[in-house]
């Protein structure tokens, strides 16, 4: 396994995550998933990421469970605190205390703040919750080893976030892969992180094992330069290959893919500037984008003044894959500057200097945003799901 040096810390540059354990029966597979993090441990990793609120709470009891077998300096714990859920009040301490209890751990290696974003953005700056000069204090009495952020924020309000909390953290977790590159603007926010001299934490570096299910031709364009590396091996290296990325995670659901993957990051392999183009065409392939080019000028004639440039990127991520980054942006847009607001009066078409059908794609962005569950009711579903797997 190799590792990378992060302050006081040797940390595997894999990562295992906590929220894809396999589910039986609606119910977590402990077994396996123990398995999984046994083998993790005989394989060299020692992160170990999950959440409050991940597969009902037990995401975070079975992997304190089966980390109490080892040396509590042989692994880092990390895990986070739901402000992004939706939930009647956001009081940190009854949640942290529980955490703490629940997985019998004197402290967190690695904490962070989960998922702020334009939804939830207002109840992590509410002076009325307190929450991060709570866990600053937690960090100061020693509970806390290392603070931290994770985000699928756009890049406007990132850029915010890391002005309100860029001081206070030491990384910042993002999705992070060769298609977000620039579907999610991730470019920029690997940029910014660098200039605030934040290590950066990969989160979705497969965006959901979407990398793995490559067409044809692009498989044989990667085959044509490393006809050894499969899809995930190429995604892994482009991230391994970035010097500011310090810890890729990966949610591993069974023991074969923790070999498999434990094998890519057990040896460095060149990754040069023509595997890096190929990537960045195979991501171009996989888009079938509409070609916005966010010149805003259908914003100046639109009569609802929605935010066009916007909704299109979403149409983007929603053609490519629905997700449930799409359900929690969409529910941060108020009501009246949703897709289906359009007026269909074709003046932005008129405008578009790419020629795009903007009324027609907002129609079918509203189909398709109705094949999936909102936000609220996504949360709704967990709190369901939780209750069934605690009994």
């Amino acid at each position: 396994m190799l590792y990378n040096n992060f302050k006081d810390k040797k940390l595997s540059k894999l990562g295992l995550g906590g929220m894809r354990f396999p589910v039986k029966d609606g119910q977590l597979d402990q077994d396996i998933a123990e398995k999984i993090i046994e083998k993790s441990m005989e394989l060299g990793i020692n992160y170990y990421d999950t959440a409050y609120s991940y597969q009902g709470g037990i995401s975070e009891l079975i992997l304190s469970k089966t980390l109490a077998k080892y040396p509590r300096e042989s692994y880092n714990f990390a895990t986070k605190f739901p402000g992004h859920q939706i939930a009647e009040t956001y009081y940190p301490a009854p949640i942290f205390e529980n955490q703490l209890k629940k997985t019998k751990l004197e402290y967190f290696d690695f904490y962070l703040l989960h998922n702020i974003y334009e939804n939830c953005y207002d109840v992590y700056m509410d002076p009325k919750w307190n929450i991060l000069e709570y866990f600053l204090k937690q960090k100061e009495k020693g509970l806390i080893k290392h603070f931290g952020i994770s985000t699928h924020a756009r890049s406007d309000l990132f850029t915010t976030i890391l002005k309100e909390f860029g001081e206070h953290i030491e990384f910042c977790q993002i999705e992070l892969n060769y298609l977000d590159w620039t579907m999610q603007d991730a470019k920029y926010k690997c940029e910014l992180l660098k200039e605030y001299n934040i290590p950066i934490w990969v989160m979705e570096p497969l965006k959901g094992a979407q990398l793995l299910k490559l067409n044809d031709k692009s498989k044989e364009i990667m085959a044509q330069k490393h006809p050894d590396w499969s899809p995930a091996e190429w995604a892994f290296r482009y991230l391994m290959n970035m010097s500011d990325v310090k810890m890729i995670l990966s949610g591993m659901a069974s023991v074969s893919i923790v070999e498999e993957n434990c094998g890519i990051f057990s040896e460095e392999k060149p990754f040069d500037k023509e595997d890096n183009k190929i990537l960045m065409t195979v991501a171009e392939s996989l888009k079938d984008n509409v070609p916005c080019t966010k010149c805003g000028y259908c914003r100046r004639v639109c009569p609802q003044e929605l935010n066009i440039p916007l909704l299109m990127e979403q149409y983007n991520e929603m053609r490519y894959a629905p997700s449930n980054t799409v359900a929690m942006l969409m529910e941060s847009i108020p009501v009246e500057k949703r897709p289906e607001a359009c007026l269909k009066c074709g003046m932005c078409k008129r405008e578009c200097p790419q020629f795009i059908d903007i009324p027609t794609c907002l129609e079918d962005l509203t189909k398709k945003l109705s094949t999936i569950p909102s936000w609220a009711e996504i949360c709704k579903q967990r709190l369901i799901d939780a209750k069934k797997m605690q009994g």
